[in-house]
């Protein structure tokens, strides 16, 4: 395993270096560079790397969202808020009806499965937005218009949302179709969603508030900080699996908001954190979006052909034109515009992660796979889609159309 650990990182700044001289994300060589590797191609990833993809995953996941909260002013949040409310649901919810309404006649799916299917891949990819998002930041790249904070604050929403939208989804279709299923239960499944998202800035806050009196009163070095924070992140995320069902709350959200509230209280402290977060993430980078690729199998993509496209540019067409719409008003020009529209489509890490889990669901159940090996093709090839090409979009139009803030 550490072979393949040091080949992945040599391979890795190998390919950010080349990229970033054509003024290309390196992520999007990254990727490239574990699809290449995994086991559906070259096959020279070790197994034992393969089999902690997820938990590596995970903790990449936690320090961009740490780093997320860390940037995010509440001056900021007060200019974007009401819009960052209505870009965090509307377009996810229009990209979630289109699959549903095109996929049975393109892809042969009934209405429960195509519903499950839009859920699937929705979501935007933080670990592809946020990390682009961060370094406009870094650069005050769109900051007089707060369009990087935007972006984080409605994405990050946005993914929470449609993670909770997948449970419910995923509890319909194996319980029978939409029509079987008692209203009532429908109506309560979909209530845990905004439970979910106030229960989880809760305890971000509280959690924030925590780490900011532990730190002030054991005065730790920032290196020590940024673990307390990471560990503490890890067994946030573990909490919500183990009390799902008495106490629904989005951990992802709750990461963040930690990060927030820290900024908050001691502004100081919180850009030593995040500085310190920065280095981390340069080898958290590589292992993230390496381990996203490994999980790509262009052949499962290729089965679902043309109709699995056409499914995914419908979802996207329907989620640009409600993002154009939510706009509508804003200060932003027509370039600025343009640089929401391509962030909200990028798909990567959530897909990976749960693309295949309605196959394995419905194998368990003892149901026909046929649809669950469908959602998994499709996911896949929404990876292959939009994750390169969107990373790339966002970096060629931002660098194009977001001024510099000459002022901060």
């Amino acid at each position: 395993m550490a072979v393949t650990l040091a080949e992945l990182i040599i391979l890795g700044l190998l390919v950010d270096w080349l990229l970033r001289r054509v003024s290309c994300p390196g992520l999007v060589g990254m990727l490239a560079v574990g699809v290449l590797c995994g086991p559906f191609a070259l096959g020279l990833m070790d197994q034992q790397m393969l089999a902690i993809s997820g938990d590596l995953r995970q903790i990449a996941l936690i320090v961009i969202l740490l780093r997320a909260g860390l940037q995010l002013s509440r001056t900021q949040l007060n200019r974007i808020g009401g819009r960052a409310l209505l870009l965090a649901f509307l377009p996810a919810c229009a990209e979630i009806l289109a699959i549903t309404l095109v996929a049975p006649p393109l892809l042969g799916l009934s209405q429960a499965d195509s519903l499950l299917l839009g859920t699937v891949v929705a979501a935007v990819s933080p670990a592809v937005v946020v990390p682009l998002m961060l370094r406009f930041l870094e650069e005050q790249r769109g900051t007089a218009k707060a369009i990087p904070s935007l972006v984080l604050a409605a994405a990050s929403v946005d993914d929470v949302f449609v993670i909770v939208l997948f449970g419910v989804a995923m509890n319909l279709v194996l319980g029978g179709s939409l029509a079987e299923t008692d209203t009532a239960q429908i109506v309560t499944r979909l209530a845990t969603v905004p439970v979910a998202i106030v229960f989880g800035i809760a305890i971000g806050v509280g959690l924030g508030w925590l780490l900011h009196c532990f730190f002030l009163a054991a005065n730790p070095r920032a290196t020590k900080r940024v673990l307390v924070m990471l560990g503490l992140s890890i067994l946030l995320l573990r909490l919500q699996d183990l009390v799902a069902d008495m106490l629904p709350f989005a951990a992802l959200l709750s990461i963040m908001t930690a990060g927030f509230f820290l900024l908050e209280r001691d502004e100081d402290m919180a850009h030593e954190i995040s500085a310190k977060l920065g280095k981390i993430w340069i080898l958290a980078e590589i292992l993230l979006f390496t381990m996203v690729g490994a999980q790509v199998d262009p052949t499962v993509a290729w089965n679902c052909g043309v109709g699995g496209a056409l499914v995914i540019a419908g979802g996207l067409a329907a989620r640009g034109l409600i993002t154009l719409a939510c706009l509508i008003g804003s200060p932003l020009n027509r370039g600025e515009r343009a640089v929401v529209v391509v962030s909200y489509m990028p798909k990567a890490t959530v897909q990976a992660a749960i693309g295949g889990l309605p196959l394995l669901a419905m194998i368990e159940a003892e149901q026909d796979p046929s649809s669950g090996h469908t959602i998994l093709a499709v996911a896949v090839l929404s990876i292959i889609l939009t994750a390169a090409p969107g990373a790339w979009a966002i970096n060629l139009l931002g660098r194009r159309f977001l001024t510099v803030d000459e002022s901060q």
